[in-house]
């Protein structure tokens, strides 16, 4: 089965526009929940940081073609400008109102009905480190598209510390995320490793000075 990438016509300045990493994951996606009954079981998955929504969408599309899941897609950003941008994509997919939006920077303003709710969370973060971005770039201000955090790692670290809150109580529950050879990924796996969380590398893919790699994490609830 074929199957088109969601149409991106929209992309607005200070939005995260689809790239290598995107399509890492975008493409995997297309592998694994296309041609395989890999959603039957799943009611609620969670686009994290959603930029241009287009994971989002590619989900409300699938679900929309195969008709016979009854799922519900959250995209969530910190940019009010990013919920605007995916909208209008998702209207440009003729999808209106399949995907519920959450302004929120990370989870803080996800309501409490939205515990234990996910069954599938996918982020694609900003891995650059702080310093790497301010001489690059000489910004001024936080870049919430790129900068991750002194070493890269720490806004992935911060989300992955409450992501089992909102994560469905169930072994098949995951999160798929990118991780990138520019961020400390010995101290990022030293925290996974002591929360006790499972890691797996699905593919990595190399790009001009670093590899960025999509991974895929359970949790083992108790």
């Amino acid at each position: 089965m074929n199957f088109q990438d969601p149409i991106i016509k929209y992309i607005t300045k200070d939005v995260y526009s689809p790239s290598e990493d995107t399509y890492l994951l975008l493409d995997y996606f297309k592998e694994i929940f296309i041609n395989k009954t890999a959603l039957e079981n799943v009611k609620n998955i969670l686009d994290m940081g959603t930029g241009t929504g287009i994971i989002a969408i590619f989900f409300a599309l699938l679900i929309k073609e195969k008709q016979k899941f009854n799922i519900q897609i959250f995209a969530s950003d910190i940019l009010k400008v990013a919920i605007d941008c995916a909208k209008m994509n998702e209207n440009e997919n003729n999808l209106e109102n399949s995907i519920k939006y959450i302004h929120s920077d990370l989870f803080n303003s996800f309501p409490n009905s939205l515990k234990n709710t996910f069954d599938i969370m996918i982020f694609n973060p900003p891995y650059l480190p702080s310093f790497d971005i301010k001489e690059k770039y000489s910004l001024s201000k936080k870049d919430t598209n790129w900068d991750g955090g002194p070493k890269g790692y720490e806004l992935l670290k911060k989300f992955l510390q409450f992501a089992p809150i909102y994560l469905n109580n169930n072994p098949n529950s995951c999160i798929y995320y990118i991780t990138s050879t520019r961020m400390d990924l010995d101290l990022l796996n030293k925290f996974i490793k002591k929360r006790g969380f499972k890691n797996k590398i699905l593919r990595k893919k190399h790009i001009f000075f670093e590899d960025i790699i999509l991974n895929k994490l359970k949790i083992p609830f108790i």
